[in-house]
This record gives structure tokens, sequence and C-alpha cells, in this order.
């Protein structure tokens, strides 16, 4: 599996909604380092922050979080979407996180249980990898899980 945008499941809650999962996977497992549990960290709080925010999103975003394998995130949106979709507000998610200036959101004692545990340089770092090496070009490969 190379890094991507990938649809990882869909589900029906029982009033009917639709839940699409993506797999924003930012490094090919087992094969390149991982991230680590730090720039996973800051990604989290950085990525949440915007796509909460998201003028023409912010209403199907349902959750952003971290693959516990330290390779990529999960994003879950309202709406039986497609990867293409997204390809847009992923890159304007990690452009934001490339440029990212201040303090990381939500790191302080009040609102995160391990508010120090953060590396924004290196999550600016690898989010600019990302983006310019994976969704700027995107390939068609890259949407859809390999078989």
């Amino acid at each position: 599996m190379k890094p991507g945008i990938y649809v990882s499941r869909r589900d029906t809650t029982p009033s009917g909604d639709v839940l699409t999962t993506f797999d924003i996977r930012m490094t090919a497992p087992n094969r390149e380092p991982a991230l680590t549990p730090q720039v996973e960290h800051t990604i989290e709080h950085l990525a949440a922050t915007f796509l909460r925010n998201h003028p023409q999103w912010k209403e199907r975003v349902v959750y952003w979080g971290p693959m516990g394998c330290c390779t990529g995130s999960y994003l879950i949106m309202q709406g039986g979407l497609e990867s293409t979709d997204i390809i847009e507000l992923v890159k304007e998610t990690f452009s934001f996180i490339a440029n990212f200036e201040g303090d990381v959101p939500g790191a302080t004692p009040r609102d995160c249980g391990n508010y120090s545990y953060m590396d924004l340089p290196g999550a600016k770092t690898a989010a600019k990898k990302y983006l310019e090496e994976t969704l700027i070009p995107i390939e068609p490969s890259r949407l859809v899980y390999p078989e």
C-alpha cells in the first residue's frame, strides 16, 4: 500500500445515516518509517481543529484520529462519499498543518490529557511531505485500496 486517501469502510447507523471512514495513509506500512506518536498527536489536534471549522465540510465531519500503527489517520464523514470527493479537503487540511504557526490548538492541561506530547516541527514536516509527494500529484492508484 502506498500513501493516499482510501475508503476504509461505510456504515449505516440505525437512523439511516451513512458514515464513510477514510484511511488517510501518510506512510507506506512496513516499508517507510512510521510517524512518531508526538507527530500523530499534533496532526490530530491541527486537523481536527481545521476540519471542525471548515466552511463547507464542518457539518459532515464526525471524527479525525490517529491510527495506532502511526502510518496515518482516520477521517469519518457523514455521507456515502468517495476518496475523490475529499481530495481538496485533505489538501487544504495538510496545507494548514504544513504552514501552521503558533500554539497548537487544544494543547493545554484543560483541553488535552497529554498536552505536552507534541511535535509541531515534525508534524509540519510530515504534512508537507504528504502534501507534496502524495496529495498534489495524487494518482488514481492512491485513491482505491490495492487488490
